[in-house]
């Protein structure tokens, strides 16, 4: 009895602690079906074979001294002696019989299982190494898994491919650079129930952000059929970022959403196995889960981080697989394992890159990370072709896997065809450390072998590949010696991309977040065309110029019913993600503040922007808000900030008006916000701002300070109306700035007006961050607050210190 406990246990007796006998993967699952079931997480029950076991068998086998032999002296850099070596271990694996009485036990509880479910019950059979998944190393990925695997045989079989894939030349590589003898580590062997995702669907969640480890959200990736696929990056799954804070006080706060590219599954073949599997058209262009499902996928991965933390004892962000069984309709969690990038990283330091120019830019992907590299390119499309590359080099190819892992953790960056963040390359190179840009599309097809390149992940989801080796820096901050300041120090943000990114900054908040980057990069279509999609539709007959319109309206807005929602749902994520990444601090968000000649630019722009001599001065800001040619596209962005607020739970959201030139306007645009939901008098905590960037709004700043409850001084455009300088010509700017006596003057006006207000005042405009000078001047004169961009946030926030003191 004692041997039996030793070789197999059920996941029912396994806690996180059996990690030496179960490996990791296992001794996660044991943990979540005895402590998380009883909380409602359903996890499909099963048994490990133990390392006991391993050990076991290799040592009745001889197998023991033989993997020893075979593995004396070997250099894991030398590719072509890894793969050889690899192959005899594996080959002598696979050749050796397992022992009777293990092969007894291990087919004695299939029949337990088959007797809980069903008779010849489909299996996953998963390997788990000992020194897999632990907070400082993931072994993620390097151990085989099989599925749908049905009857004793099979069984067998698939459990010495898993003992034979502890010595695959991408595991026997890592564990050498990772300090692991080769003979330290054991394999233990899940055999868990199959989950029918092959005809539903499945994925991965992470408990934080694996670009920038922001922790308060929840991402959870998905596609159709089994989660190979995933990994693999062969498909672009949807994603879904969920608010935790927000989820944990009743919001529906799924503040992103994104419709991936699922044209192929992975399904079960009729003869055991599995096969790839097309998806039609309509279905592709639906979401895999539904809202319902996201959030109790949601509950549950917020339920295993706050269960593993505690067993940790700290903070444990969490890497989930998740499948839906199609036949039962229901979730599962498949597996957990510690998060292992981030929990890693000291959270006092801030490391910041900086590309110092740009050169011609080659091609474009999904960023990974937000480092900059360069080396040389080495296209590779078969990892038969490993031994070419070289230490340094950028590895460029289509997609990859496992076995591609010994040259990846010699590339000074990757760079891939296919693939999305939770690809099998951006896992691998977050964990490692390099940057990688996954899904550019054609890379194998546009670099050329031989040639240089810079990779610059450092700005946003977009990730750029530049021709030549172009110079950067970099710059580390540590947080923990940051100083306190009186005075509030902000952050600009113009993309929700930079958001996540920025998030540790020491600030007080977001003085200024723009709608403008979301609406020209996301959105790329006038509002008004959107609102007007069926009309345009119609005299499309006549006008045939406007087909053009319709089509990329229709491409753009794929799955959209409602052209509409697809504004809101857009602006709404993007306000949600400033607003979360610097929760609970206050963030304020600007209405649109786009001239005439930029709103032309937009798809269908040119149906509705009239041509003004000088649009710095034209129709824009408030005035547009309630005229009747742009009010319904205005009661879309207030829809969008009220969801924002109401649905996601950001109540630190603020809305701005920009450009407001007389009081009767501000008027008019607060009772154009009260149509659209946005009711001061319904929603107590609801604040409204006017920026300060015209004359007028000084003058009359008592009669503005009735109607709002805060101001944000414009300083670009303050200072452009005060000298009467177009800041858009080259010819006169050299005239004056910022610093010129005549602005300065109505700032200190302003700000004083506002202080005896009681009303907020803060600066939002360029001026700041340029001119040391005139941060001084704005300290001196007891401004509530400064944003900045990014970039000068710490810099500033030592000289704000220092003049406060003086």
């Amino acid at each position: 009895m004692n041997k039996n406990k030793k070789f197999i246990i059920w996941f029912e007796d396994l806690k996180i602690k059996d990690v030496p006998l179960v490996g990791g993967k296992n001794a996660a699952l044991g943990e979540m079906y005895s402590n998380l079931t009883p909380l409602g997480v359903n996890v499909p029950n099963g048994f490990t074979i133990t390392a006991s076991a391993y050990w076991y068998f290799l040592k009745k086998t001889g197998l023991d001294k033989e993997i020893k032999k075979i593995i004396a002296g070997l250099n894991t850099k030398d590719i072509k002696d890894l793969q050889k070596r690899g192959e005899a271990v594996r080959r002598a694996i696979l050749d050796a019989e397992i022992p009777g009485d293990l092969k007894k036990l291990i087919t004695e509880n299939y029949k337990k299982l088959e007797k809980i479910y069903h008779k010849r019950v489909d299996v996953a059979v998963r390997s788990s190494a000992t020194a897999e998944d632990l907070p400082g190393a993931s072994f993620a990925g390097q151990h085989e898994t099989y599925l749908n695997i049905k009857g004793n045989e099979e069984i067998l079989i698939a459990v010495k491919k898993c003992f034979a894939s502890l010595f695959k030349d991408r595991a026997i590589s890592y564990r050498a650079e990772n300090g692991f003898p080769a003979l330290s580590v054991a394999l233990s062997v899940g055999i868990q129930k199959m989950v029918r995702s092959d005809i539903s669907a499945s994925g991965v969640a992470f408990t934080i952000d694996t670009e920038s480890g922001f922790d308060k959200v929840i991402v959870i990736d998905g596609i159709y059929g089994l989660g190979e696929y995933i990994v693999q990056g062969k498909v672009l799954p949807d994603e879904w970022v969920i608010f935790k804070p927000g989820m944990e006080q009743g919001y529906k706060s799924i503040i992103a959403q994104d419709l991936g590219k699922k044209d192929i599954k992975l399904a079960y073949s009729k003869n055991g196995g599995t096969v790839k599997v097309n998806i039609d058209r309509e279905k592709q262009n639906k979401f895999c889960l539904s809202k319902k499902e996201v959030f109790q996928l949601a509950d549950w991965c917020l339920k295993i981080e706050k269960h593993f933390s505690k067993k940790h004892g700290k903070y444990q962000a969490m890497d989930i697989e998740w499948a839906k069984d199609g036949k039962t309709k229901k979730l599962f969690i498949v597996q957990a394992r510690p998060e292992t990038v981030h929990s890693m990283e000291d959270k006092n330091i801030y490391k910041e890159y900086t590309l110092k120019q740009e050169g011609k830019l080659l091609l474009t992907g999904i960023a990974v990370g937000t480092k900059i590299g360069e080396g040389k390119v080495r296209i590779i499309k078969d990892t038969k072709k490993m031994n070419e590359f070289k230490k340094g080099e950028v590895l460029v190819t289509e997609i990859t896997d496992p076995d591609w892992e010994p040259i990846m953790r010699i590339a000074s960056a990757i760079v891939t065809d296919k693939g999305g963040r939770t690809s099998h390359a951006a896992i691998v190179s977050r964990e490692i450390g390099i940057p990688c840009i996954v899904g550019s599309g054609k890379a194998t097809q546009i670099l050329k072998n031989g040639t240089d390149i810079t990779i610059d992940c450092s700005s946003g989801e977009v990730g750029k590949i530049y021709k030549g080796k172009l110079p950067y820096g970099t710059i580390e901050h540590h947080l923990n010696k940051i100083p306190k300041t009186k005075t509030k120090v902000m952050v600009n943000i113009g993309s929700p991309d930079e958001a996540f990114k920025n998030h540790f900054l020491p600030t007080s908040g977001v003085g200024l977040g723009r709608l403008e980057f979301i609406i020209m990069s996301h959105i790329r279509i006038h509002p008004n065309a959107l609102i007007d999609f069926n009309k345009i539709k119609r005299e499309a007959k006549h006008k045939p110029k406007l087909n053009k319109i319709i089509h990329q309206i229709d491409k753009i807005t794929a799955g959209y019913a409602s052209k509409e929602d697809f504004y809101v749902d857009e602006l709404a994520e993007g306000i949600a993600k400033i607003g979360a990444a610097f929760w609970p601090n206050k963030v304020i968000i600007r209405f649109s503040d786009f001239k005439t000649n930029e709103y032309r630019t937009l798809i269908g722009g040119d149906l509705y922007e009239p041509e003004e001599e000088n649009p710095m001065i034209g129709w824009r800001g408030a005035s547009r808000y309630y005229d009747p040619k742009f009010k319904a596209a205005f009661g879309l962005e207030c829809k969008a900030l009220k969801r924002v607020r109401e649905e996601f739970g950001l109540k630190n959201v603020v809305p701005m008006i920009p450009f407001c030139r007389t009081p009767e306007e501000g008027a008019q645009v607060v009772e154009a916000m009260r149509i659209n939901g946005l009711d001061r008098k319904k929603d107590k905590d609801l604040k409204i701002y006017v920026m300060c960037e015209i004359p007028s709004n000084i003058i009359l700043a008592d009669r503005f300070l009735d109607i709002f409850d805060g101001m944000s001084i414009g300083s670009n455009d303050l200072t452009q109306l005060v000298l009467g300088l177009d800041r858009d010509s080259g010819i006169v700017t050299h005239i004056a700035n910022e610093n010129n006596e005549s602005v300065k003057k109505m700032i200190a006006e302003i700000i004083a007006k506002c202080k005896a207000r009681k009303k907020y005042i803060g600066i939002c405009g360029q001026a700041p961050s340029d001119y040391p000078e005139f941060l001084d001047f704005l300290i001196k004169n007891k401004i509530e607050s400064i944003s900045l961009n990014p970039d000068t946030v710490i810099k500033n926030i030592l000289r704000v210190k220092n003049k406060e003191k003086k």
